[in-house]
Order: structure tokens, then C-alpha cells, then sequence
């Protein structure tokens, strides 16, 4: 019996001492922890792991890691309800951190606003529906980052279950979430603080680590960082997390006409014209400015009319696109809405009227090269002589400021293409090149090809061969380029490679005349005039016009 009291005895302590040990605020702490779970795009399971609420309204922190390749992850909170994780509110690789935000309202911890000092006591409250653990740490060391946050390192031996589990003071604030060190026995973790103040920016949704999560990310609370999101989300490749940021920002801005005409686009894409039109008039219906949303119409109605007319739809008309920018201009007449009327009378066909509009426009506040260049467009409709057109260009360029110089890329290839038909074929390499020059070299396999052939006609022959040999690797199943690389060998007397890469040309596209034609000049000029012939009747058996003179010419 006195062994049995001695035990009691030591039981009551134990309680006693964790009752001290755990304040009632460390132990209501339990109420905000929760279980991550986030999962692959097939439905299975990625990655487990957990964190702590730091809002009412769905705010929470936990480690990055489980995300990343994640497209969907839920939260269970301490009464095991499951809430999905709807925005990644910021992330940051280097201290493997990220908040994010849960549909529902949730239970917080407030955050810590002061570091806790080495030695001070701490406790590290785990996730569980019933019996969470507390368990008590000493502070070991606190080092400081970015001259004002705190990364603790706790000797704690890591108990099971707790990656991302908060540590917190005595008073109930989270101080930190759980890190176990990749290099030690310590615990890390990183300030709470921090985690809390980390937020998306315009530029986010190019992030490299934001890119490998399938979450879209929150939308700034900045409107020209939202607005720079909106941008960049309509150029990015995920359509996904585009619609979510569309979404946010009309909730955010339901009175900017930007979400609404982003919506609308996505509709115009996928030819869903009635649900773009509905966007634009609600837009009209609720902006502040009314003047824009009328003119955002007109420049959809516009490009569906332009680069969709093959799909009709009755409500839609270029008079319709011409009604929308008249409204814009009547409550404010300013230049680009002017702008938008030359380009909707351009499309009507009306070039002479277009040109009048774009030249007056040049003498605005909104002279600009594009203006130049639409007025070439017109010159060119009109079949004005040519100079005139190359005229209008060399202002484009030369109203392009240097500091924007590859703006002035398409100017460049439309004068290019200009000087091609006035025989001006070395101004015509010229501006190919410099157009090279100015998109970094993104150009493809017919580019090559095309300058390739101003080159030819200009006498570059070396230059020539260089580019076709170009287009060949970019695109080494086209038998055109080989036709044309052995058109130019012939001509520069390399019958060796003329042969070769004309009988490549056969062996790609057995049924193309001008491969057979070619090599057997090329083999009768190397003095094989048996098998030569005898391509040049393929040639004419395939109806390549110009066999039959060949032959006429070799059998004399």
C-alpha cells in the first residue's frame, strides 16, 4: 500500500508540473492546428504535412515543400472539418514557408510580434482531433535574418507527427513552425511573423516555385500589382489559375472594367461570343468609367470581327464595334478612342477615309509609330506606288524611341517585304536581319528560308547558303528547303552537294517534282547524263513545267 501512494503520489506531481508547464493559452493553442494534405492531379495523395490558422478568414502558414507539384490540397482543422486550399497568399523556397488561404472561417493564433530569447520556454503543440501533445522546449539560439525576423534552434528531439506544427510562448502565440534540421539533431523554425507578411506581387505568377504549384496565387492587394497580375496571367500557359485571378480581380474590382474585359477575352477564345457579350454590358452596367467599358467592347466586338469572321454571330458586326467606340467618344473624346475608329474603318475597307484618320492622328498627343505603320497598311490597300509605303515605314522606325527599339521589329520586316517588290533586295536582307537582331533571334525555319531567297536574288550566295542550311535543321522533314539548297548548290557549281542534297529531297518526298529535276541537272552537269535524263522524265512525269524544256535542251 505505501508503494501503490508513493506512485499517486508522483502521478499528482506530473500533473501538477504540466499544468504549470502548459498556460490555458497554450493548450486552446491546440484549436488552431491543423492536417495538410495535398495531392497530385490524378487525385493521389502528394504529400502530408501541417500548420497552424493565422486568420478568421481562412489565413494560414505551413511548409512549402507539400505543394510543390501539388494541384489541389485540403486542411483538416481540429474538429477534423476539411476545407480546400482556394489561393497561395506567398511562398518563400529558402526558408521552405508558404501561406495560403482555406475557404471558411477559421480559428487563428495571433502571431508572435516580438522574438522570444534564447533560453526563454516555449512549446511545440501538434495536430490531433482529440488528444493533441504539447510538448515544452527550451529556446536553444535565435538568430536574426533580414535585420528583423527571428530563426529559432531548439535541442528537442523531434517528436512523430509535428513537421509544420507550431511552437509557441507562453502566452499562446505562435512563434514559429516546426523545421527539423536536415544537418542536426536541432529543431528549427522560422518566424511566424515572417511567414504571415509573405504576399504575392504582380510578377508572381511567373515565379518559378509559384509555377510548380497548380494552386493559383492570390491576387495583390495592390491594384497596379493586380492589375500587372491580370497581364501577366492572360500571357502565362496555365488557364486555370488564369480564370482564378479573372475571378478575384472582378470580385476585387467590381467597378474596374479590366476584370470584366479579361473575362470576355477568355470567353472571345473559346467562341463562346453570347457569355463575352454579356460580360461587356455588365461591365457597363457597374464601372465607374463608362467610357472604358464601351471602348473594351468595341476592341472585342473588333477582334472577333477581324480574326474570327469565319464564325458568325448576328449581334456582332464591325457597325456594331463602331457604335461601341462612338459612345466611348462622346463622354470623352480623347485621341485612342479616335484610334480605334481608324482601325474599325480600315477593317470596313474603307482605306482612303482609314489613312485620312491615321495621318491626323499623327499631329495628336498620341503620335506613335504604330500610327505610321496602319497608314502604310492603307498606302499598300490602295495600291499606292510603293515608295510611298516604304516612306510611311521609314517613320515608323524612325519615331520608335531607341530605348524601345524592338518595337520597331515588325516596321523593320514590313519594310523588308516592301523593298522585296521594288527589287531592293540587299535593303530587303538588311531589315530581315536587323528584325532578327531585334527578336533575339525567335524566328522560325521560314524565315530563313524567305531571306534566304532575298539573299539569293541579291547575289549573297554564301549568306544564302547559310540560311537554307538554317531552315534545314529547324525544320529537317520539309523537302522545300532541300529542293531549294539544291537549286542553290547547282547554281554556285557544288554538284557534289547538289546530287546529295537533292536525293535527300527524293528520299523525303518521293512525289516531289522539283527534287527530281534538280538532281538530274545536277548529274547531268557532273556528266551522268543517262541517270540525269532519266530524273529530269520523272520530273515531267510528276508535271513539273519545266521538265520538258530540260530535256529538250540536254537531248540535243
Amino acid at each position: 500500500m505505501k508503494q501503490i501512494g508513493v506512485i499517486l503520489t508522483l502521478i499528482i506531481l506530473c500533473v501538477c508540473g504540466n499544468s504549470k508547464a502548459q498556460p490555458s493559452a497554450v493548450k486552446n493553442a491546440a484549436k488552431s492546428v491543423f492536417k495538410l494534405t495535398t495531392y497530385n492531379a490524378d487525385g493521389t495523395v502528394l504529400s502530408t504535412s501541417h500548420g497552424v490558422f493565422v486568420g478568421n478568414n481562412g489565413e494560414a502558414i505551413s511548409d512549402l515543400k507539400p505543394f510543390i507539384g501539388a494541384s489541389k490540397a485540403i486542411v483538416t482543422d481540429s474538429k477534423g472539418r476539411e476545407m480546400n486550399v482556394e489561393r497561395i497568399m506567398g511562398v518563400n523556397d529558402i526558408y521552405d514557408v508558404a501561406k495560403f488561404k482555406v475557404s471558411g472561417k477559421t480559428i487563428p493564433l495571433n502571431v508572435a510580434q516580438s522574438a522570444s530569447a534564447s533560453g526563454s520556454q516555449a512549446w511545440l503543440v501538434s495536430y490531433a482531433e482529440k488528444s493533441p501533445t504539447i510538448t515544452a522546449a527550451t529556446v536553444k539560439n535565435v538568430e536574426t535574418f533580414m535585420d528583423k525576423y527571428s530563426y529559432y534552434i531548439f535541442s528537442l528531439a523531434v517528436p512523430e507527427n509535428t513537421n509544420a506544427c507550431p511552437f509557441v510562448n507562453s502566452e499562446g502565440q505562435v512563434i514559429g513552425i516546426m523545421q527539423p534540421s536536415t544537418t542536426s539533431t536541432d529543431i528549427h523554425a522560422t518566424d511566424a511573423k515572417f511567414i504571415t507578411e509573405l504576399q504575392t506581387t504582380g510578377l508572381s505568377v511567373e515565379d518559378e516555385t509559384m509555377k510548380k504549384i497548380g494552386i493559383p496565387p492570390s491576387l495583390p492587394t495592390d491594384k497596379s500589382q493586380a492589375l500587372l497580375t491580370l497581364m501577366m496571367a492572360a500571357q502565362a500557359n496555365d488557364s486555370i489559375k488564369h480564370a482564378a485571378i479573372v475571378s478575384d480581380f472582378i470580385n476585387q474590382y467590381p467597378t474596374s472594367v479590366d476584370g470584366y474585359t479579361a473575362q470576355a477575352q477568355i470567353y472571345l477564345d473559346a467562341n463562346d461570343f453570347e457569355s463575352a457579350e454579356k460580360e461587356m454590358e455588365t461591365a457597363i452596367k457597374k464601372v465607374e468609367n463608362k467610357d472604358e467599358a464601351h471602348y473594351n467592347y468595341s476592341k472585342i466586338i473588333y477582334n472577333k470581327e477581324v480574326y474570327k469572321s469565319d464564325i458568325p454571330y448576328a449581334a456582332w458586326n464591325l457597325d456594331k464595334a463602331f457604335e461601341e467606340i462612338n459612345k466611348a467618344y462622346a463622354i470623352n473624346p480623347q485621341p485612342s478612342y479616335q484610334h480605334q475608329q481608324a482601325l474599325i474603318t480600315y477593317a470596313k475597307g474603307e482605306y482612303q477615309k482609314a489613312y485620312d484618320m491615321f495621318m491626323d492622328l499623327t499631329k495628336t498627343s498620341i503620335r506613335n509609330p504604330e500610327l505610321f505603320y496602319n497608314a502604310s497598311q492603307c498606302k499598300q490597300m490602295l495600291k499606292a506606288p510603293m515608295k510611298e509605303v516604304i516612306a510611311l515605314l521609314d517613320s515608323a522606325i524612325t519615331t520608335t524611341d531607341t530605348l524601345r527599339l524592338r518595337e520597331a521589329a515588325p516596321y523593320f520586316l514590313a519594310r523588308a517585304e516592301a523593298y522585296i517588290t521594288t527589287d531592293s533586295f540587299r535593303q530587303a536582307v538588311f531589315d530581315y536581319t536587323r528584325y532578327e537582331i531585334l527578336v533575339n533571334g525567335n524566328v522560325n525555319a521560314n524565315f530563313y528560308y524567305i531571306r534566304e531567297q532575298a539573299e539569293v536574288k541579291a547575289k549573297l550566295y554564301q549568306q544564302a547558303l547559310i540560311d537554307i542550311s538554317t531552315a534545314i535543321m529547324l525544320a529537317p522533314k520539309e523537302p522545300t528547303y532541300y529542293a531549294e539548297k539544291a537549286s542553290l548548290e547547282l547554281r554556285v557549281n557544288m554538284m557534289d552537294d547538289a546530287i546529295k542534297t537533292a536525293t535527300k529531297c527524293i528520299e523525303l518526298a518521293p512525289e516531289y517534282a522539283d527534287g527530281y529535276l534538280i538532281l538530274g541537272l545536277a548529274q547531268i552537269n557532273k556528266g551522268d547524263k543517262g541517270n540525269g535524263m532519266s530524273n529530269l522524265e520523272k520530273a515531267k512525269e510528276l508535271g513539273h513545267v519545266q521538265a520538258q524544256a530540260m530535256i529538250e535542251k540536254y537531248s540535243k
